[in-house]
């Protein structure tokens, strides 16, 4: 089909004509009214948009103004259209045309008739005349393009005046945060002193050469023009690196200290800072590599400073350009080597010693060839290697990651790559040919092995072993102190662990070579010569140690030389010499562990010895240098792990080993003579099969409880440390009511910057006051600042809904002009009720004026609540009276009063007892006054008179004398007036009061803050009444006595950025989703009745006015949604504003600006103060959210595109980065291109501001890494926070950024910070239970534990959300993640292990919280679960554990090791210790063997047995991650409620839960290291908590859990049939109570802990879901969640991209179930006692007979069931009589009993098992073959057993009603104390309903 375009658009012009040009359509719609309705210009094909999207959107933007000029821009963009894609061969060009040509037509006739102008080029040129200035500079710059394009056809007159248009093309253009177009000189930030002196520097090209290309000859503007011209730079990258850059040098040049004597030109200091921080990695790379630095500077002073912008302004452009190669920095230094050096080449004229020629750009400054020559090629390797990966199915041998390629450049071989790059080097090869060869991987291999751990860590398992082993030598010679060692015998046998020392280290050296076999291409000779002189030194101390102590040991001189004589004690054997020379080579690793200084210079340092030394010990690598930190450091963990072994040892020895030997000692002695089955090896001694059963849980035992020892003294340590640093110091209301008066004097030394910080002497008294004893007292001169954020924080409650109306007006502080010389007036809800109170003890008091003084002065608060009741009633009269003699007696009253004050004779001239009276008519009074209304006139003179009548004559002594006072003149005059005598009457005309008072908001406010004074009942105790306010508040005033840097003048602080990655999560709930009920209710709802609070103050702020659009912005800020973390970013804008304004006010302009504000006056100056701290804002905060797919959502029309764009129209600074993937017409054909976008909110639409070209797809690793680095090129300033989407963050705590800031400025030990760690708020704890221990676990890490690893640990690491990284220290390291596929799953952590290796120093400061949502359903939770610890597992493989294991000092790698991925080896090796025990229990019970021993030597043995089995107590790890929890709990609450809500906690199953999550973190550790598999689950982060089917269950805990729970069951009730007669049932329950509790545990929490999990109809709807997904077919296409076959192949795919040892190690761990069988069939009553192999091998009949049936039964359904179905019913009824029909016979013949049927049961089920686990290791082998379908169906039936047996419990108890509301109540307990109705919540809609 032909498209309909109009020929030769491109070279015909809108026409000057009335008449409709021969290639306009005609229309028949010319008589129809004209109606302006837009034309879509968000939804265009992607080939098109960045070309016409301008002209489509400023043509429905003017449409209504002038329809034809909107005509004129729509055609221009269709004139383009047709230019970029003449073919429509882009998808959707041709639709896109048709649409727009049709439209066209509709108009062109219809606008001609509102043509005002004779020609259309006249109506465009005078439209754009008028309203050029009226329009943004883009829409004027759009108007302008097309006006150009419709002049070049007009008359030359037209012509002429469009000539003078020309130089306005350059006036224009978006831009981000600077204005650098002509026209944005004057905005108020570019009038910055700091600005304007980066810009001129930067705009400096004075003596710079031109660029040879002709058309590249005219005066650059800057710096990075020049570059671009001489190195072919994309014009985005230079314009985002260009504000870049002058943001880096304003921000420097602000904060520098003495400030330079002119701002307006920057200072030389400024540029020596910047480069020193960029360049720095470069100059480390150059030393490393012997190079060097080609950063060469001029000698003439005046051109240094522009030649180090150059050269800063390359290498930024250089990053800005680089892709994914920012995740490679030493490449980045490699390429930026080589263009400096072409660099100084052009600026010097250097001549080529190769060429002889002059030194010019390798690949010249066309445009984007920078992109094309140098990027790509790279990248190409990168993308080429990434595919190898297969989506996390290859081996991480087979491919090399982002660190393998960047550690490439690492070694000299890079400069073989040369320059211009030689694509034919052996690095651009992906797969190996004849011409090159794959290099292969680069100085590490990740290979899935569990020896990974013990080579990373060799050191520590050394020490454990040896330890071990001195230990057994101990108890064996039965020592009791130390010192007994000495004995020559013992000593010798002692420093026998030497041998094991030499043992282990061959066994590491081999593994050091076997696991980096595949990287030794990249290796150079020394590497190489290092392992084998390693290898043969080790092999050699492993033989020379075993032969001299073997020979020693004949000898035995020491022994017998000197049997009874002390001078045995010095005796040296030939052993002991051989030890002395073996131990040598440790000396100098002692000496530098006790100097880390020393240890740092010698591994950094280019000394010949250095290196020799540093060769030797530790592989020569770029990173991992100069990691040791400072003494007092090393000193502090030190001492911490010396108490922790010493009492690990201690405890081990004298209840693990020492009881354990004695017992052995005993077993050994023991003779058996028979067992109960045929014993495999009847010739082994001492009994080392009952040895081996009770040594092994013991030993893992030792192996593992270091961690538990570590929890307990992580708990002490962590605890005592929160005490010290004022952590819950106030962690209550009335804890915060009672500090509040020194609050405003702790916000003033921390939140207030000072002119000149005192430095304050470190003394024991000052560090007493700091951290201990930290307090202050209110100051006059604190309070008005203090009281104007105090009340932005109360108006931030507000607005967030966390208080009422009434709750602010309490919280407020008054803000007033003498507020900072008068008596402070606190907030009312600390005065509440104390002017009350102060009434009526007054009233009842009895004594002396002094004594009720001193009672009242007590309360500081009820004497200020006096003090301002009494001054306001003062002024309000003031106003109020106005007659003279109203006045001349209220004057003598008051005057009274404070004489009697003064005197202290209150009590005598005064009779309180009527003042209740008084203060309720003044009460009465001032409610009036509030009111204000003319009708009240004559009440309000009348509670006057009232008022009058109490004080004179109920209360004062001598109120006679008043009246008497009253001259007879006064009441004449008053009559000569016509004016009532009375006194306060209100006759008119002539009024002696005002009333109504004056309309002025101070005295409105003074008003009404007196009556809430007098009537308010409120307690401190219950305002806020909102939990969450009330916890803010408490965390406010705790923070402030905490220990912060002090805050600098926002002018003056570290600039930063936040970045929030996005990828599809929710934006917003949609209007569909918030009213939507078919899971039972719609969000809003639920909403509602978890908030009921907060919903009631939202209707109360917006009351009917509240619209949809409100509502959703309202339930979405309390979801896990990005609208919620924009919001509390966006609070980091509003702080700094305000800061900057109370930076430059003093105190009476704070309450002037303060007053003008609140009255709403908008003054013409207040404008430039608003723009300046706009602008200020601007220069030193910018938030960018990556949002991955907001061009595919926009074009697709999501809706969560529109949010994100409703985002930036609400947030005008925020910005959104994306990446746009659109297709180019090169040629015929069509390419992908992809681009890195910037958009900011321009006319309620997105606008591009920069656009940078990518090399290809960006997303090829891990896609949260790669969608921040994208963006972060579009980041600013010094510091970087990342944001998680489902954070939060808080006005008080924004107000702490630039305090948290200067933390960059602090030094921590040896090395700057270049992570900043913040606290965590868990947001989401209230939801449920289960989300409530999730959020105290949770909480507990981040604080106590991330407190306790900063310091003195030093092994903080990140873990994500929200740490502040030195931006500019990764920016030139490799950014602030890790994103090579499947490795780098848990990408945040690498990012700490990348900043510590690389010298950095990652700090932890709790001052400062930020909110994050957690998942809440145990779905949701188990998934994270999985996802941490796959991640675990990968780091377990990777490069970075393995060199921190190695780089670190021994104490600290136990603290790395420790609190990393031995956490999760431990949490295993805790779960194999009960199947560890449990299988030798069963070996010892089925053999026989434990009966024998128990018969024969009773007393010993029980011992050693009960050694073994108390042991088990110390395997449960999941309750001991109870106690940092309580620590935290108690520090944070008081000690009464964490021990309440712990007790509440083991309630609500909490125990269970954490037991449950045991098994997950030991099931995915395990499988990941073995298979691999690591995955991102997503868990939908959801807010609402829904039933989940129990299929779903089913197949997410099948393997996991059950499966181990099941084996578990097996386990007990074998060791429980075979125990009864010789062992006690209470023996029985104390041994394996533990073991029961894991196995109930793992088999039904997924069902306790499931909302309606025991609701019936839930039940009947499971079970038939349940039916239907075991039933259906499986196949290609089919999802897991939709048949049982197709989720079985899925769970075991990961064996089939497994390795080979892997799986012989599968297949070994399989053989266990067989011990089933073996023991069993043994103890059968058919077996009739016989002991030989042949009853075993006879029983695998029974197998092979099963399995022969099952494939009969397949067989018989394949050719039977479809057209002989009676016949195949026939068949198997045959088959079940046959069955039973050979049981008879065995049970009459074969003496075959009932307890024999059971007994098989649990003998041939775990059989099979294990059969099928061995087959699915084997399933490629045997796949084809006819055995297979037989076995699918055995697998069929395990999981339909399996299922059924979980459900029928669950079933059963689902008939009893009370168990449900039992389930609700332990699930929703929160809710319940809040008196919330759940069970609607809960009850979904029925499928079947």
């Amino acid at each position: 089909m032909a498209e309909i375009v109009p020929e030769d658009a491109f070279q015909f012009p809108i026409r000057a004509s009335s008449t409709p040009s021969p290639w306009h359509p005609s229309t028949s719609t010319s008589d129809l009214g004209y109606v302006a309705e837009p034309f879509d210009s968000e939804k265009l094909p992607s080939t098109l948009v960045s070309g016409i999207r301008p002209f489509l959107r400023v043509a429905n933007q003017i449409e209504s103004e002038s329809p034809r000029v909107a005509y004129i821009c729509r055609f221009h963009a269709f004139e383009k259209a047709h230019l970029l894609d003449p073919h429509s061969s882009g998808r959707g060009v041709r639709q896109f045309k048709t649409a727009l040509l049709q439209r066209l037509e509709k108009d062109d006739n219809i606008t001609i008739m509102k043509r005002k102008e004779k020609s259309d080029a006249r109506e465009l040129k005078s439209f754009y005349d008028k309203k050029k200035l009226a329009y943004t500079p883009e829409t004027a710059s759009v108007l302008f393009e097309v006006l150009k394009a419709v002049l070049a056809g007009t008359g030359p007159e037209i012509l002429a005046s469009g000539e003078n248009n020309k130089e306005n093309s350059g006036l224009y253009g978006p831009y981000n945060i600077l204005p650098l177009h002509p026209r944005g000189g004057q905005q108020v930030i570019m009038l910055f002193p700091e600005i304007k002196a980066a810009v001129s520097a930067v705009c400096n090209v004075r003596g710079l050469p031109l660029a040879n290309s002709s058309h590249k000859t005219s005066t650059h503007a800057d710096l990075l023009e020049w570059l671009e011209s001489w190195f072919g730079f994309q014009k985005g990258n230079v314009a985002n690196q260009r504000e870049h850059i002058i943001l880096l040098l304003a921000n420097i040049q602000s904060r520098l200290n003495p400030k330079p004597t002119s701002m307006s030109k920057l200072d030389d200091r400024v540029v020596n800072e910047l480069m020193g921080k960029l360049f720095k990695n470069y100059v480390t790379w150059c030393k490393f590599l012997g190079r060097k630095s080609n950063i060469w500077l001029p000698s003439v002073k005046q051109e240094v400073q522009q030649y180090k912008i150059l050269y800063s302004s390359l290498y930024l452009l250089i990053w800005g350009e680089a892709s994914n190669l920012r995740l490679m920095p030493e490449c980045l230094c490699y390429i930026f080597h080589n263009m400096a050096y072409e660099l100084y080449g052009v600026l010097s004229g250097a001549v080529s010693l190769n060429t002889g020629e002059k030194v010019l750009p390798a690949y010249g400054g066309e445009c984007e060839s920078f992109l094309q020559n140098v990027i790509i090629p790279i990248y190409d390797v990168i993308y080429e290697e990434a595919q190898k990966n297969r989506n996390g199915v290859s081996d991480h041998s087979m491919w090399r990651n982002y660190d393998d390629l960047n550690e490439f450049f690492w070694s000299n071989d890079c400069f073989k790559i040369g320059w211009p790059m030689r694509l034919d080097n052996d690095f651009f090869c992906t797969s190996s040919s004849s011409e090159q060869e794959w290099l292969g991987k680069t100085n590490f291999v990740e290979i899935r092995s569990f020896w990974h751990l013990f080579r990373s860590f060799d050191r520590m398992w050394t020490f454990f072993v040896l330890a071990l082993q001195v230990m057994i030598i101990m108890a064996w010679h039965n020592l009791e102190m130390p010192l007994q060692l000495i004995d020559p015998v013992i000593f010798e046998d002692v420093l026998s662990i030497f041998i094991t020392n030499a043992v282990l280290r061959l066994i590491q050296v081999t593994l050091d070579i076997a696991f980096t076999w595949k990287a030794k291409n990249t290796m150079n000779f020394s590497q190489k010569l290092r392992f084998a002189v390693k290898l043969i030194v080790a092999a050699a101390w492993a033989v020379t140690l075993p032969v001299s102590y073997a020979s020693s040991r004949k000898s035995s001189v020491c022994s017998t030389k000197y049997p009874n004589n002390n001078a045995g004690l010095f005796c040296l054997s030939q052993y002991m010499l051989v030890v002395a020379v073996y131990l040598t080579s440790n000396v100098i690793g002692m000496a530098l562990f006790l100097v880390p200084a020393a240890s740092n210079y010698i591994e950094t340092s280019n000394w010949r010895i250095c290196k020799v030394l540093s060769w030797w010990c530790q592989n020569q690598l770029y990173v991992g240098r100069g990691t040791q930190e400072g003494l007092m450091s090393l000193l502090k963990y030190t001492i911490f792990w010396v108490i922790l072994l010493s009492s690990k040892f201690l405890f081990g020895y004298y209840f693990e080993i020492k009881p354990l030997v004695e017992s052995t000692k005993q077993i050994t002695k023991v003779d058996v003579n028979g067992y109960d089955w045929q014993e495999l090896f009847p010739q082994a001694k001492s009994n080392a099969g009952a040895i081996l059963a009770i040594w092994a849980p013991i030993l893992l035992v030792y192996f593992m409880d270091t961690q538990i020892w570590y929890s307990i003294f992580c708990t002490i340590f962590g605890g005592m440390y929160g005490i010290i640093h004022h952590i819950g110091e106030i962690r209550t209301m009335g804890m915060v009511r009672s500090r509040f008066h020194t609050l405003p004097s702790a916000f003033n030394d921390s939140l207030v910057p000072h002119s000149k910080p005192k430095e304050k002497k470190r003394t024991l008294r000052s560090f007493l006051e700091n951290k201990i004893f930290k307090d202050s007292k209110v100051k006059g001169n604190d309070l008005t600042k203090f009281a104007l954020v105090w009340n932005q924080i109360i108006d931030s409650f507000r607005s967030e809904d966390l208080i009422s109306n009434r709750e602010m007006e309490l919280m407020t502080m008054p803000l007033s002009l003498d507020l900072s010389c008068g008596p402070a007036r606190w907030p009312l809800f600390l005065l509440a009720t104390k002017f009350s109170t102060a009434v009526n003890m007054a009233a009842a008091f009895v004594g002396k004026y002094e004594q009720l003084l001193r009672k009242i002065k007590k309360d500081d608060y009820m004497l200020c609540a006096i003090e301002e009741c009494y001054n306001s009633v003062k002024s309000i009269f003031k106003i109020l009276v106005i007659g003279d003699l109203e006045k001349s007696v209220v004057g003598d009253i008051f005057g009274k009063v404070e004489t009697s004050i003064q005197n202290s004779s209150l009590l005598v001239d005064f009779k309180m007892k009527a003042l209740p009276s008084l203060r309720d008519k003044f009460a009465q009074l001032v409610q009036l006054l509030f009111d204000n209304e003319q009708a009240q006139k004559n009440k309000v003179s009348i509670l006057l008179q009232d008022i009058f009548e109490i004080v004179i004559k109920d209360m004062m002594i001598d109120g006679h004398r008043v009246l008497d006072a009253i001259s007879y003149s006064h009441i004449m005059k008053r009559i000569e007036d016509d004016l009532s005598w009375d006194l306060f009457a209100s006759l008119v005309p002539n009024s002696v009061i005002r009333f109504p008072l004056p309309d002025s908001g101070s005295l409105k406010e003074l008003v009404k803050r007196l009556y809430l004074l007098l009537t308010a009942k409120e307690t401190a105790m219950d305002i806020p009444t909102n939990i969450e306010a009330r916890r803010r508040i408490s965390f406010l005033a705790t923070s402030l006595f905490m220990n912060m840097p002090s805050a600098p003048k926002v002018r003056n602080m570290l600039s930063f950025s936040v970045m929030t990655p996005y990828f599809m999560e929710e934006v917003n709930f949609s209007e569909e989703d918030l009213h939507s009920s078919e899971d039972g209710t719609s969000i809003l709802t639920y909403m509602q009745k978890i908030y009921p609070d907060e919903w009631k103050n939202f209707l109360e702020r917006l009351g009917p006015k509240a619209t949809s659009e409100e509502q959703r912005y309202w339930a979405s800020f309390r979801g896990q949604t990005l609208s919620r973390t924009v919001r509390g970013m966006m609070y980091y804008r509003k702080a700094l504003k305000l800061q900057a304004f109370l930076d430059r006010a003093s105190d009476q302009e704070i309450c002037k600006g303060h007053i003008a504000i609140e009255r709403g006056h908008k003054k013409n100056s207040q404008k430039p103060l608003s723009a300046e701290l706009d602008a200020l804002a601007d220069m030193k905060f910018t938030y960018v959210i990556s949002c991955q797919k907001f061009a595919a959502q926009k074009s697709s029309g999501d809706p969560r595109a529109k949010d994100i764009i409703d985002l930036m129209i609400r947030y005008p600074s925020l910005r959104i980065a994306y990446i746009e993937e659109k297709e180019e017409i090169v040629g015929s054909s069509l390419r992908k291109v992809y681009s890195s976008v910037l958009i900011k909110a321009e006319n309620n639409l997105d606008q591009e501001i920069y656009r940078i070209k990518l090399p290809g797809e960006p997303i090829i690793g891990e896609g949260k890494p790669e969608n921040q680095n994208h963006a972060i090129i579009f980041t600013r300033g010094d510091a970087l926070q990342t944001i998680d989407m489902n954070q939060d963050n808080y006005l008080e705590e924004a107000y702490k950024m630039r305090n948290v800031l200067e933390e960059f400025l602090r030094r921590h030990g040896e090395h700057a910070p270049t992570i900043l760690g913040l606290r965590e708020h868990i947001f989401t704890g209230s939801v449920s239970s289960l989300a409530g221990f999730m959020s105290y676990q949770e909480t507990s890490f981040v604080t106590i534990g991330q407190r306790f690893l900063s310091n003195p640990l030093r092994v903080r690491f990140h873990y994500g959300h929200p740490d502040i990284f030195d931006r500019l220290f990764h920016l030139t390291r490799g950014g602030i993640s890790k994103a090579s596929k499947t490795i780098n799953l848990s990408e945040d952590v690498f990012a700490g292990y990348n900043s510590t290796l690389r010298q950095g120093c990652i700090t932890y400061n709790e001052y400062i919280q930020v909110g994050k949502g957690r998942d809440v359903g145990l779905n949701q939770i188990s998934k994270f679960e999985a996802k941490v610890t796959n991640g675990n597992s990968e780091q377990a493989l990777s490069r970075d554990i393995y060199r921190l294991g190695r780089r670190f000092d021994f104490f600290r790698m136990l603290s790395c090791y420790f609190t990393t991925v031995g956490f999760y080896f431990n949490n295993l090796i805790s779960i194999l210790g009960v199947y560890v025990f449990l299988y030798g229990q069963l070996y010892l019970i089925l053999s026989g063997l434990e009966k024998e021993l128990l018969t024969e030597a009773r007393a010993q043995n029980m011992k050693s047995l009960e050694t073994a089995l108390a042991s088990q107590s110390f395997l449960q790890l999941g309750l001991l991650t109870g106690l940092p929890m309580v620590m935290e709990l108690g520090l944070e609450k008081g000690f009464r409620a964490a021990l309440n809500d712990f007790i509440l906690m083991q309630l609500q199953m909490a125990s269970v839960f954490f037991t449950f999550s045991l098994g997950t973190k030991a099931h995915y550790f395990g499988r990941t290291i073995l298979h691999g598999g690591a995955k991102y689950r997503p868990t939908g982060r959801k807010f609402v908590v829904f039933h989940a089917s129990f299929t779903e269950n089913y197949q997410l805990y099948s393997r996991s859990h059950f499966v181990k729970g099941f084996e578990l069951v097996f386990l007990l009730v074998v060791y429980n049939l075979f125990r009864r007669s010789y062992e006690s049932r209470v023996a029985y329950l104390i041994i394996t109570y533990s073991s029961w509790f894991m196995a109930l545990t793992w088999l039904f929490t997924p069902f306790l802990f499931n909302p309606s999990g025991f609701g019936w109809q839930k039940i009947v709807e499971d079970w038939e879901d349940w039916k239907r997904w075991m039933k259906n077919q499986g196949g290609i296409g089919v999802l897991p969640d939709k048949s049982w076959e197709s989720w079985w192949d899925a769970e075991h795919a990961h064996l089939r991209h497994s390795g080979l040892s892997s799986r012989i190690f599968e297949v070994l761990l399989s053989l266990r179930f067989f011990i089933y069988q073996y023991g069993l069939v043994y103890h059968l009553d058919i077996s009739q006692e016989n002991k030989t192999f042949v009853v075993y091998m006879l029983s695998w009949l029974v197998i092979v007979a099963i399995v022969a049936l099952v494939k009969a039964v397949d067989e018989g359904r394949r050719w039977l069931s479809a057209k002989y179905h009676l016949l195949f019913r026939f068949f198997k009824l045959l088959i079940l009589l046959g069955v039973i029909a050979c049981i008879i016979v065995l049970s009459s013949i074969c003496k075959l009993s009932t307890m024999d049927l059971i007994i098989c049961c649990f003998a041939f089920i775990p059989t099979g098992w294990g059969l099928l686990s061995i087959v699915q290791v084997l399933r490629p082998k045997i796949e084809e073959y006819g055995i297979w379908e037989p076995i699918k169906v055995i697998a069929h039936a395990y999981d339909y057993g399996m299922g059924s047996v979980l459900f029928a419990p669950i079933a059963a108890l689902a008939w009893i009603p009370v168990i449900s509301a039992i389930q609700t109540r332990v699930l929703f307990n929160q809710a319940f104390n809040r008196q919330l109705q759940i069970q609607p919540i809960l009850a979904g809609k029925s499928k079947y309903r």
